[in-house]
């Protein structure tokens, strides 16, 4: 896996061929690309859907990072785009559907079954079933509003209809985490020591430090409540065993995605189903593991970055430049800090945090309102619109602004912020760290 980042220039988020214009100050218009003569399939807009499911079907080992998306990132590909979206709303409906009125019977809970929640936040047609919920318990003892428990719904397990599989060339196991929303999950986060994850009882690898809250998030329990179902790691890795066992007999992947504390959970999950070996069949055959990260955090140190590069989990982190989450743990202590030139490891090197996988970096911000630079909203809306412009911290020109009219002219719906977001947006100003 590449060890360095891929950072996205703004003219190449324009994917459409723009009309010939002068460019006015303030701006960076995308200029048209020719199709390089290397993966040409790659580069070019399918002409229709036919097209676009065979494309895909063909070449999906590479959309899902088996060559660390290499030539897929810079520029980005337009097949690439349309999956990095797809996952992404598969994650906001984490946002949507989360239940958060103290008056609800479903309270902390998901409002919707798994047979409707998918069409209730408008993803009736996106080809997945759901098969479980998710359920999370940090353990953290604070007092909690009507005496509800601490286990909270923090995603789901989906998988590929058959005939998704045709248009995907594969049997999509899908795992998705919201990002953080109550307030034990804020503390969660701030739990910013490095604890060795010991994951696999025969193998502890010391070596291997992941943050401690998040590490709770993933493996504590409580038994009390009316969710108890085991911890979230009990949870996952019985329902995506259950259906590997199912579906053994097809080309598979394993696919997971979050946002904000999401992803870092994402990323402890598929470390810890490659680390178990639950994607391999006798070594015959592996399951390909990637992660697709909004947002995230840093989340475990140089030998946790090793470790997932060893056991090729795939990791593409689509991150907005100002979003102080991104770096975050470990604002000095960090892969910038861990070392002198290219080989000479600092002593305290095995106790930075380092981030995992490769890069995709966008740019938006707005005075006004710091908590959009974390939204995963506008994450995929100008994922979807990527005709943008340069962006100063001048105030100059209001980025957001234009999204907002491009996604009406669109008629693309915006989803109101999460508390997490205006939170963060409090942690910025807070901190001053933009």
């Amino acid at each position: 896996m590449a060890s360095s980042t891929v950072s996205m220039p703004k003219q190449h988020l324009a994917l459409r061929k723009p009309r010939p214009r002068r460019p006015r100050p303030g701006m960076s218009v995308a200029a048209p690309r020719r199709t390089p003569s290397a993966a040409p399939v790659l580069r070019s807009r399918p002409d229709s859907a036919r097209e676009s499911t065979s494309l895909l079907a063909s070449v999906w080992r590479k959309i899902q990072g088996a060559d660390d998306w290499n030539d897929l990132v810079q520029p980005l590909s337009p097949l690439l785009r349309e999956e990095i979206v797809r996952y992404g709303e598969f994650v906001m409906a984490c946002y949507k559907a989360f239940d958060l009125d103290p008056a609800s019977q479903r309270y902390l809970s998901c409002k919707y079954g798994k047979r409707r929640m998918l069409e209730e936040v408008g993803l009736e047609s996106s080809g997945y079933e759901i098969t479980k919920y998710i359920y999370a318990t940090p353990d953290i003892s604070i007092p909690m509003q009507h005496g509800t428990c601490c286990g909270r719904w923090i995603g789901y397990v989906a998988v590929s209809s058959d005939e998704e599989v045709t248009r995907l060339g594969r049997r999509d196991v899908l795992v998705t985490f919201r990002g953080t929303v109550t307030s034990t999950e804020w503390i969660a986060n701030f739990m910013s020591s490095l604890r060795p994850a010991n994951l696999d009882p025969h193998d502890p690898r010391r070596d291997v430090k992941v943050e401690s809250g998040f590490l709770s998030l993933y493996t504590s329990d409580d038994s009390t409540c009316r969710f108890g179902q085991g911890s979230c790691r009990e949870q996952l890795l019985g329902e995506v065993s259950r259906l590997i066992n199912k579906y053994q007999d097809e080309e598979m992947s394993i696919t997971l995605a979050g946002h904000s504390m999401g992803s870092a959970l994402a990323l402890l999950s598929g470390y810890d189903l490659a680390e178990l070996g639950l994607n391999r069949f006798q070594q015959q055959r592996e399951i390909p593991i990637t992660v697709y990260s909004f947002g995230g955090p840093r989340v475990g140190n140089t030998g946790f970055k090793e470790r997932c590069e060893d056991l090729g989990v795939k990791v593409l982190r689509v991150v907005n430049v100002h979003d102080p989450v991104t770096k975050l743990p470990g604002l000095f202590m960090n892969e910038h800090f861990r070392a002198l030139g290219e080989t000479y490891q600092l002593p305290w090197s095995c106790s930075c945090y380092v981030h995992v996988g490769v890069e995709l970096a966008l740019d938006f911000f707005k005075m006004q309102n710091p908590a959009c630079v974390h939204d995963l909203g506008t994450y995929i809306g100008l994922l979807k619109c990527p005709k943008m412009v340069q962006v100063h911290k001048d105030g100059m020109v209001d980025l957001l602004a234009k999204a907002k009219m491009t996604l009406r002219k669109h008629k693309l719906q915006g989803w109101p912020w999460q508390d997490a977001a205006r939170q963060v947006g409090n942690l910025v100003q807070s901190l001053g760290l933009i």
